[in-house]
This record gives structure tokens, C-alpha cells and sequence, in this order.
């Protein structure tokens, strides 16, 4: 079995995926796209093929035959393995339990906005919450869309996850915002000497 660290985003949603069904990379990847999980991890068809074959490597994923319809090519179906199953289950339960800081570009370039002028900052934190509200508005949207096909809330738990950290975004740049306008917080931008 593989190692659990070397389980990423990309692998534990591969995984998941043949736990529902056997299926061709392509497949993995239009339903990928289809359930919105480009919000949640990066989806490219190079990475995907390749972390498909990596679990394969890893007996994590077996292939189970190739098919060709019409003039596509050739395409190999996968499964899961009972190793696959382990370590995803695994994978799961200390990604639940275990906070791991992901290093997000966003704490690093407000610990430099003041770099700055004021009047740009405020541009700046504007258009990204505007931003935020779109991305907040799509995911009320597609949690609606489930809600009505009554599909089961563990099924979505990301997505409500998603609008909370987004809600929080939005309302922690539209406080920043009212402190730089009111000039409660004072601008200290550092000019080029």
C-alpha cells in the first residue's frame, strides 16, 4: 500500500470516485468537472492521468480492461482495490482530524499589501470581494441545486464548508474595508527610498 502522505487532493477524489463505480480516467475527469470538484482541488487531465497511474503503481487502482467507442481512443477502465479502499478511508480519517496548514497565497500578500498605496489596497480588497460574493453566490446556487434533488448532505459537507469560509472572507474584507475608509486603520505604506 501506498504511503498515506502521498495520497493528494487529486488521488483521494480518484479513489473516491472508484469507490462509486469502475470507470476511465476521462470519465473520472468529466464528473470531476460536472460535481463542481475543480473548486475543491486542481483538475488537469495530465495530473489526473498521471496520479491514475501512480495508484496503479501504488495497487491502489487496478485496471480492468480497455474499450474503444467509435474514433476515440483506446481507454482503460479502473477499480479500486482493497488497498485502495484502506488508504482512502484512512487518508480520510486523518485528513478529518489532523489540521495541516496548506500555505495559501492570500496571508502572504496581505502581510505585504502595506507595500501599497492606501487608495490601491482598498481598490484591490474591493475587487476581491466582489469576487467572493460571485463565488459565494454559485456555491448558495449549487447547494440549492442539491438541496432540491434532495441529495444527502454528507454528499455536499465540502460545499457548506466552502460558503462558511467564504462568508468569513467576505465579512473580514468588508470590516478591513470600512476601517481603511473610516482611516481606523492606520496606512503605513513604505515608499521606495
Amino acid at each position: 500500500m501506498g504511503d498515506l502522505a502521498s495520497l493528494t487532493p487529486l488521488a483521494i477524489a480518484v479513489l473516491a470516485l472508484l469507490v462509486e463505480r469502475r470507470m476511465h480516467a476521462y470519465e473520472m475527469y468529466q464528473l470531476l468537472l460536472h460535481r463542481r470538484n475543480d473548486r475543491l482541488i486542481k483538475v488537469k487531465p495530465g495530473s489526473l492521468y498521471h496520479t491514475v497511474e501512480r495508484l496503479t503503481g501504488q495497487e491502489l487502482v487496478r485496471a480492468t480492461g480497455t474499450e474503444r467507442a467509435g474514433n476515440r481512443p483506446e481507454r482503460t477502465t479502473y477499480e479500486i482495490t482493497a488497498a485502495g479502499r484502506e488508504a482512502l478511508e484512512e487518508r480520510v480519517r486523518t485528513g478529518i482530524e489532523t489540521y495541516e496548514y496548506e500555505y495559501p497565497l492570500f496571508p502572504v500578500v496581505l502581510s505585504e499589501a502595506h507595500n501599497l498605496e492606501v487608495k490601491d489596497a482598498a481598490e484591490r480588497f474591493r475587487r476581491r470581494l466582489c469576487e467572493i460574493e460571485e463565488q459565494l453566490a454559485e456555491v448558495e446556487s449549487a447547494i440549492a441545486d442539491v438541496t432540491e434533488r434532495q441529495v444527502p448532505e454528507p454528499f455536499w459537507l465540502a460545499a457548506g464548508y466552502n460558503r462558511a469560509v467564504l462568508a468569513a472572507e467576505r465579512d473580514w474584507l468588508t470590516t478591513l474595508l470600512q476601517r481603511i475608509e473610516s482611516k481606523d486603520l492606520s496606512w503605513q505604506h513604505r515608499k521606495n527610498k
